[in-house]
């Protein structure tokens, strides 16, 4: 069976490296497929669950990141992440204390706070504990 090389990384250090069979992740218009001789292509990836079916591996490795680029070539996929966290690193407490801060910012009158910001802690809040969720369903 063909594989294809892996590497997701964030600005702080290099989370998976190795060969999958394939890689399913959250693109900015809906979830990607990437197999083997895929179509080279960049685009954006929105927070979520990145799952990677390694070879000779039966369980999928998963991976959470928070938003970044994807770059395809036939033989290899680069997730550039904002912020990428392994599966059995999440904590659920502090991701579901997350939505509940930018919840109550968004709430708020107050003219110093920045909405964009808070929107975007929330989504980012919101795919994190659907990541977690999806992984204890596994």
């Amino acid at each position: 069976m063909s594989s294809i090389h892996v590497d997701v990384v964030s600005a702080e250090q290099s989370i998976f490296e190795g060969e999958a069979e394939f890689v399913v992740l959250p693109g900015e218009v809906g979830e990607l497929g990437i197999v083997p001789q895929h179509t080279p292509l960049i685009t954006r990836i929105k927070p979520g669950a990145v799952r990677i079916k390694v070879v000779g591996q039966a369980e999928e490795e998963f991976v959470f990141v928070a938003g970044g680029i994807l770059e395809v070539q036939p033989r290899r996929v680069t997730v550039l992440a904002d912020t990428a966290i392994r599966a059995h690193d999440l904590d659920e407490a502090k991701a579901d204390e997350a939505k509940r801060a930018a919840e109550e910012a968004l709430a708020s009158k107050a003219a110093s706070i920045d909405y964009a910001k808070a929107q975007a802690e929330l989504a980012v809040a919101i795919a994190q504990i659907a990541a977690i969720r999806k992984l204890r369903g596994k």
